[in-house]
């Protein structure tokens, strides 16, 4: 059942991407409702898939890779879906969808449902669960800045070339695209920094010290450095939109590392060794 409801969702992901797509060539509000709806039924493929995934487990289906990226893919489709209220969003209900549909299908190819290697961490499991929530959150806030920050790019790019297209009409200013990238960093930094605490509280408990100086555990220290900086810089108003949108990108291959550096860490191994 769980294979059904995941394959109906890759299938029904890539006809809902078929209008959008369809929809940001040429505007066609036809295709913008189908798509829209087309998406909502693939979220709610995906909490069944969810549901599912709960219910062999008997927890929070969280734990491995798959269902971690079967999380974060029903995030960014929930994401996408609230985003779709704003005016002139429909290119980052597209780029967001695309995203989305790539974690889905690679998840698909590469991960499989079992193999839990994280059930012998009993004694810090509530930990954990808010661990791994709250780091999922903020990956998925991070993806909508990332997204935000290069359409920001492609707009100023545009603008200062003086090539007004179709195109640009129906994106947001470089004003809001530049608030909202900033808005969501301001939410996002907080959560990866509170999941990055209670995961190094969850060492301690385990009494795993020198997990501490594992290589992600550095990387996502780094990577919080990093978006820290940008907030500094930015409250300060020292440098252009333009900077600090590369800033947000660079900042999004942190996040990027972050994750797959899973398979080289002793960090709450996801190969199951």
């Amino acid at each position: 059942m769980l294979t059904g409801f995941y394959d109906a969702g890759i299938y029904i992901y890539a006809l809902s991407l078929l209008f959008f797509i369809s929809d940001c060539i040429r505007r066609n509000r036809g295709a913008k409702r189908m798509g829209t709806g087309l998406l909502a039924v693939v979220g709610m493929l995906q909490a069944g898939a969810l549901i599912i995934r709960a219910l062999e487990e008997s927890a929070l289906p969280i734990f491995t890779p798959f269902d971690f990226l079967l999380l974060l893919s029903f995030s960014l489709v929930v994401a996408s879906l609230i985003i779709h209220l704003l005016q002139r969003a429909e290119f980052a209900v597209l780029l967001l969808s695309i995203i989305g549909f790539c974690i889905q299908v690679l998840n698909r190819l590469r991960f499989s449902p079992g193999n839990n290697p994280l059930k012998h961490w009993e004694t810090v499991h509530g930990l954990l669960v808010l661990h791994i929530t709250l780091a999922n959150l903020s990956f998925v806030i991070f993806t909508v800045a990332t997204v935000f920050s290069a359409m920001y790019l492609f707009l100023h790019r545009k603008l200062k070339g003086k090539k007004w297209t179709n195109t640009m009409r129906r994106l947001p200013s470089l004003e809001m695209l530049d608030k909202y990238a900033y808005s969501l960093a301001l939410i996002g930094t907080p959560l990866l920094t509170v999941s990055f605490i209670v995961a190094a509280l969850s060492v301690v408990a385990e009494g795993r010290l020198n997990l501490l100086l594992d290589m992600k555990v550095l990387a996502t220290f780094a990577g919080l450095c990093f978006y820290y900086f940008y907030l500094y810089k930015k409250r300060l108003h020292q440098h252009t939109g333009t900077l600090m949108a590369k800033w947000i990108l660079v900042g999004y291959v942190f996040i990027i590392i972050i994750f797959a550096l899973n398979a080289w860490s002793d960090f709450h191994r996801w190969n199951g060794e």
